[in-house]
């Protein structure tokens, strides 16, 4: 049987209804979002053009910064300029559009991360074949590596929530949708649970070795992995209902990561201090 749709517009409630609250959130968000862009943006600059940042550690965190900046602006801009609407509405098909690549820079930002553990992994375990395992070309090929529901909404179109996402969309249809609740479930939580299994078990193997580092060598090591360890133990993308919790992972973040690694990273931070 055709499917039919009856709904081509949804209208989000939002995070808050009261209008000052609001007002409160956009003056508080769009810096947020701006030192996002601004700050992730740096780091790809300031990797692209430094020559003393070729290295594939940098390699990828330009990569992560740049997800970051695609990650946050699929959600915030649509959520800061909701703030100061009445009627805060999107069309269906921008609906799926948004969903589907939030998810899809989510699920990048998490490969990299992992990735990233692994060029820890090579570089401290075995750091005479380090360039050569970590060639660019193999960087290249690391970085480059949704389902799509066909669902029938025959009405209400409310969705409550502040940004668009499968279980408050999954609420509207006027279907069963256990079976595909249930897909997407297991799908991010394969994708969550393969990826803590294989961040975990390279930090072990790299803590195993460190013991045959010199305490020098050790500290080096140690700090190189702080702000990774930082990043990866963050809030990430779930499928929670909690607006406050959403906010945080998907405008909080982004911010944070250009911060922790710029922190932790003195390289990172003389290049920047030359380019600036």
């Amino acid at each position: 049987m055709a499917t039919t749709n009856n709904v081509t517009e949804l209208i989000i409630t939002g995070l808050f209804q009261d209008p000052e609250v609001q007002r409160v959130c956009f003056v508080l968000f769009l810096p947020v979002y701006l030192v996002t862009v601004v700050g992730n943006g740096l780091i790809v600059v300031t990797v692209s053009v430094s020559k003393s940042l070729s290295s594939p550690m940098h390699f990828f965190l330009s990569y992560l910064s740049l997800v970051e900046i695609c990650y946050s602006s699929t959600v915030v801009p649509k959520f800061i300029t909701d703030l100061l609407a009445k009627i805060k509405t999107i069309s269906l098909k921008g609906y799926l559009a948004q969903i589907f690549f939030f998810h899809f820079f989510g699920v990048a930002e998490i490969l990299l991360l992992v990735v990233m553990a692994y060029d820890h992994y090579v570089a401290i375990c075995k750091p005479l074949h380090y360039m050569n395992i970590m060639s660019h070309q193999w960087c290249h090929m690391l970085a480059a590596v949704l389902i799509s529901i066909q669902l029938p909404f025959c009405g209400p179109n409310v969705i409550d929530h502040y940004f668009c996402d499968l279980q408050p969309l999954f609420k509207l249809a006027c279907t069963d949708t256990f079976v595909e609740g249930v897909t997407v479930l297991a799908n991010s939580g394969l994708i969550a649970l393969c990826s803590f299994f294989i961040l975990v078990s390279s930090y072990i193997v790299i803590l195993v070795n460190l013991r045959n580092h010199s305490a020098k060598g050790r500290h080096k090591a140690l700090s190189t992995c702080a702000s990774h360890i930082t990043v990866v133990i963050l809030p990430s993308s779930t499928f929670t209902e909690d607006k406050l919790v959403a906010v945080f992972y998907t405008v909080i973040t982004p911010m944070l990561n250009p911060i922790i690694y710029t922190l932790r990273n003195a390289e990172v931070k003389i290049a920047m201090r030359k380019l600036l």
